[in-house]
């Protein structure tokens, strides 16, 4: 099936698309509810319960850019539907999960479905109208802070009034839904690459050096930032993804053509997403803190789990109403503009939490400021992105972009942790963040959010394209050259 499709067989491409997108998140948000509960549940130590969550974050990070190269080479439609495939599995296998090392495989499979997100923008440059595009894009990039925002009150109400293995039941439902939705809504697009070769070695040297990179950051504070584990790991992920970087560069067909990334279009928006990865996370690391803290240390407010996602679930709801209004945004003004608003917007949220964090209503207000931010940054991103990269390469280029804005998540995750667990106080025999911490890590998340506004002020704009700031994404027609 060649070229846009009319406008109600897009709608139901779009729709299912970014449902894919959510479901993909909520994965990720699912055992957050379960997290004080693992050890028991699995009978097992805290920190072997860690790996249940570490390891969607590390197979994720590897499998994000393999599927969306593989989208390019075989197809994006077929790649959606092997994603689907584990989600499904993995979802089965933690439901019948009573130890923790199934849960851990469970949990890594349904990490390999994460590549749907970056599958689902680059497939949407082929198959929805030009005047549809950023706002299609919009919403299916905005999909993982929606599912991420959504994922935790459902979650949380399950995990409260159900077994817990409902949640993973269900998961496996949402999950077969999705692929029936793919398999019967989604047209077959011809691969874009097709007749290029998979570059396995530079997939193995990007999962090396990305393990090592996301293990260390994610595990650091665990095991000590200067510890010989952390620091080897560091200096592995170094080594890897500098050998791996000068593969690249000398292989005919790259798994990531780095010569395209460094563009500084697609170097800077790359930069950006760390960024407003950092930014977008260290509010949803504090913010359910601060609302479930004790009232007596005189800045918890005292809130369960449920009420606790119930207060933030606004904010995922925000992000899905400006997703459109920042599609309309980019064609009216292109998306460099709404990705400098977007990361603005967010450091005005940062500035309101530090004068409302002291009430849930006040958490609520700064977490719809924040998401609304986020909405609007998540849909600039890959239009940006597929403005500046050949067709051929969209799927593998979104993939990378996804997997910065993870990176950035688990910098920020690092980085917040580090800030709470070093400025504490003492309450009834436990050690608890202190209010200082908190505001300590608001301030971070304002200042890095205006970085990246910075940052992303000083992209470039495509030569030879109209509209307000020559920056409308490109259509399926327009394929920059290969440097």
């Amino acid at each position: 099936m060649d070229g846009p499709q009319p406008t109600a067989r897009s709608n139901g491409v779009v729709a299912t698309l970014a449902l894919a997108g959510t479901v993909a998140a909520i994965m990720q948000t699912l055992v957050t509810p379960l997290i004080a509960d693992l050890p028991q549940l699995l009978d097992t130590t805290p920190s072997n319960a860690a790996w249940v969550i570490t390891v969607t974050l590390l197979v994720a990070g590897v499998c994000v850019p393999v599927s969306g190269r593989l989208g390019d080479l075989v197809g994006k439609r077929r790649m959606l539907l092997v994603c689907a495939v584990p989600l499904v599995i993995g979802s089965v296998v933690c439901a019948l999960s009573s130890s923790v090392l199934p849960m851990i495989v469970g949990r890594g499979l349904q990490g390999m479905g994460m590549g749907m997100v970056p599958l689902g923008i680059a497939l949407l440059r082929d198959v929805v109208p030009q005047e549809k595009l950023s706002g299609s894009i919009a919403l299916v990039s905005a999909s993982m802070g929606i599912g991420g925002a959504l994922g935790l009150p459902i979650a949380a109400a399950v995990a409260q009034y159900a077994n817990w293995r409902v949640l993973f039941w269900g998961s496996a439902g949402l999950a077969l839904l999705i692929g029936a939705l793919i398999y019967f809504v989604i047209p077959d697009v011809p691969a874009a690459a097709k007749g290029q070769r998979f570059d396995a070695p530079g997939a193995i040297g990007l999962a090396i050096g990305l393990v090592s990179l996301l293990l260390a950051i994610s595990k650091g504070g665990d095991w000590g930032w200067t510890s010989g584990t952390t620091l080897g790991l560091f200096a592995l992920a170094v080594v890897a993804l500098l050998v791996w970087g000068f593969y690249e560069l000398r292989t005919r067909e790259p798994l990531v053509d780095l010569r395209t990334t460094a563009r500084p279009r697609v170097l800077l928006t790359n930069g950006a997403s760390i960024l407003i990865g950092v930014g977008m996370y260290a509010f949803m690391l504090i913010a359910p803190q601060l609302l479930q803290f004790p009232e007596a240390t005189g800045y918890g407010l005292g809130e369960s789990i449920l009420a606790t996602g119930l207060w933030m679930a606004p904010g995922g709801v925000m992000m899905m109403i400006v997703s459109p209004l920042g599609g309309k945004l980019i064609n009216a003004r292109g998306p460099k503009v709404a990705l400098v608003l977007g990361a603005l917007v967010i450091a005005v949220g940062y500035g309101l939490a530090l004068v409302l964090m002291g009430s849930a209503w006040g958490l609520m207000i700064v977490g719809i400021v924040i998401n609304s931010g986020v909405g609007l940054a998540y849909g600039a991103m890959p239009a940006l992105i597929m403005s500046a990269v050949p067709v051929s390469e969209t799927a593998a280029a979104n993939g990378f972009n996804t997997l910065m804005r993870s990176l950035g998540t688990t910098i920020g995750s690092a980085v917040i942790g580090v800030v709470l667990a070093q400025m504490t106080i003492t309450m009834g025999g436990h050690t608890l963040a202190s209010e200082d911490g908190f505001r300590t890590g608001l301030m971070i998340g304002c200042g890095v959010a205006l970085v990246s506004a910075a940052v992303a002020v000083l992209i470039p704009a495509v030569r030879g394209e109209g509209g307000h700031a020559g920056e409308k994404p490109a259509s399926a027609d327009q394929s920059p050259a290969r440097v």
